[in-house]
């Protein structure tokens, strides 16, 4: 596995069919090493932060397959960066990828937290308004990460995948059971017994007090 691209946005706005917004999604491929903290890439723009950002989503993270898979569902080629990603990787390995597996690139090792759930922002990106719905319905969210070991890192590194022993929910399991009108709960359950960030915790949760009541 190679780490493709590092991809980095400045606030900026965005229009809009919600009006115009400002953002981070836009975010540009580096060649320089880059700085990773417990929050993230230094110098990457965090702007909404009650729903990006913060310890549990300091990275997202999307892998050049599904680049792959879009490109050809859609029919042109997509740029790094395009689905608001930090890091584009070559791939997420042969199993899937699972909540608490870990990634090593150079110095720096984080932990896949959660799924990315799409907003109306990724649609315009895409220039797409029903782009939302296919994102949802085909499932390859990407997964945003939290920095267990800070360092540098840069384009063109390695990255070695240290999957978790223990038996917590795939990302994909996730995200389909977050999204689903009826919810597997024993799936819920799973999500929960996991390190699943805090955001998509406390949505997890509510779904379980719904259906425990």
């Amino acid at each position: 596995m190679k780490l493709v691209s590092v991809n980095i946005g400045k606030q900026e706005t965005l229009d809009t069919p919600n009006g115009a917004v400002q953002t981070g999604i836009i975010k540009r491929a580096v060649a320089t090493r880059v700085e990773i903290t417990e929050l993230g890439i230094v110098g990457d723009a965090i702007v909404d932060t009650r729903v990006h950002g913060g310890a549990d989503q300091a990275l997202y993270l999307y892998s050049q397959e599904d680049y792959a898979w879009w490109s050809a569902r859609l029919g042109r080629e997509l740029e790094p960066g395009i689905f608001g990603e930090n890091l584009t990787l070559s791939s997420f390995g042969d199993a899937p990828l699972l909540i608490g597996d870990r990634l090593q690139i150079g110095n720096v090792i984080i932990e896949i937290s959660a799924p990315r759930t799409p907003c109306f922002k990724l649609a315009t990106r895409m220039d797409d308004s029903g782009f939302i719905k296919d994102f949802v319905q085909a499932a390859r969210t990407g997964a945003y990460a939290r920095v267990i070991n800070a360092g540098t890192i840069i384009a063109g590194d390695d990255v070695v995948l240290i999957k978790t022993t223990n038996d917590f929910p795939s990302v994909t399991d996730v995200f389909k059971t977050l999204h689903a009108k009826d919810p597997d709960m024993e799936m819920v359950r799973k999500a929960l017994a996991s390190p699943l960030g805090c955001h998509h915790r406390k949505i997890a949760q509510g779904i379980y007090d719904k259906g425990a009541n």
